[in-house]
């Protein structure tokens, strides 16, 4: 039962959407898809190499069928914009996962799922082929139960009008992707800078990344906030049509899906599994560890302390 305990909370979600008047149509065939894609490109894949990097395949692709599915089985223009926002989401990482599959990143394990098999090692889960197979059909239920709850809950709002929480939910989301993209820019550019000098295993503390030692995965956090924000009015409008058993367990879903990715960025394949290896390999990664806040942007912790002492006197 320890193997398999995971995939109660992601099996009750898409039970519970299942179980609507308005969503178990769309519910059913994009969880029967999302289980396709995810055998095809995951488990098969993971079974034949031991790798479960493939997941950063099948995840992000999993996000462009809810949005395809979203446009093409709703109508008006709130399920277009929904369905646009889940297809640039999942796209961006799609697109750049199958760069990584094309110039051969995947033939070595990522840092994050050799972190993942040392956590089963400490729960006593020895059988590493089940337990892989259980992880990815995880990653594939998520995106057909509570990853799926924004975009469907959304759609299924028959009102012309827009609510002022959808247009704050949106430009939200645009923030935080031109937060997520400025981050990256900035990575990407201290690495070329840090290759063209010659220097090696350096942390980069340019931009963004003096404020948070993950602003890429503070970003990717605030995208789904916007998504459950721009939910609302929809879940709301539901209270008419659905029980309020559904209707309650619905909210409860929206809610869990911003705690799912927190503890995913954070601690299950994000900042946690990250760190274990960059305080291994880069010898200045303790000094910035302590100066700068881990998840939540915000000043150095060294300048902060500084201008506290500074009052005191």
């Amino acid at each position: 039962m320890k193997y398999f305990s995971p995939l109660i909370p992601f099996i009750a979600g898409w039970a519970l959407l299942l179980s609507t008047d308005s969503l178990s149509s769309i519910s059913l065939i994009n969880g029967l898809l999302q289980l396709l894609l995810f055998i095809m490109v995951v488990c098969i894949p993971t079974w034949r190499t031991g790798r479960m990097s493939y997941v950063d395949i099948g995840w992000p692709w999993g996000l462009v069928l809810i949005g395809v599915l979203t446009g093409l089985l709703s109508e008006g223009l709130r399920s277009l914009i929904v369905s646009a926002v889940y297809i640039f989401i999942g796209g961006r990482m799609g697109m750049g996962a199958l760069k990584m599959w094309q110039l051969g990143m995947l033939k070595h394990e990522f840092p994050r799922y050799r972190y993942q098999r040392m956590r089963w090692e400490k729960a006593g889960k020895t059988n590493t082929t089940l337990v892989m197979q259980v992880e990815a059909i995880l990653q594939g239920l998520a995106n057909a139960s509570f990853l799926a709850m924004p975009a469907f809950i959304i759609a299924a709002n028959p009102s012309a009008s827009i609510s002022v929480f959808e247009v704050i939910g949106l430009l939200i989301w645009l923030g935080a992707f031109v937060m997520e993209t400025i981050s990256d820019a900035q990575k990407l550019a201290f690495l070329k800078e840090m290759k063209k000098t010659g220097e090696k295993n350096k942390v980069c503390n340019v931009g963004l990344w003096k404020f948070s030692r993950h602003p890429n995965y503070f970003s990717e956090w605030m995208v789904w906030n916007a998504l459950v924000l721009a939910s609302i009015p929809s879940w709301i409008a539901l209270y008419k049509v659905e029980s309020i058993v559904a209707w309650l367990l619905l909210g409860g879903g929206l809610m869990f899906v911003s705690n799912i990715m927190y503890t995913t960025l954070v601690y299950y394949t994000g900042a946690v599994p990250s760190e274990y290896f960059s305080v291994q390999k880069r010898p200045e990664y303790k000094a910035y560890q302590q100066s700068t806040n881990m998840f939540f942007p915000g000043p150095s912790k060294v300048i902060f302390a500084s201008g506290l002492s500074k009052k005191s006197r």
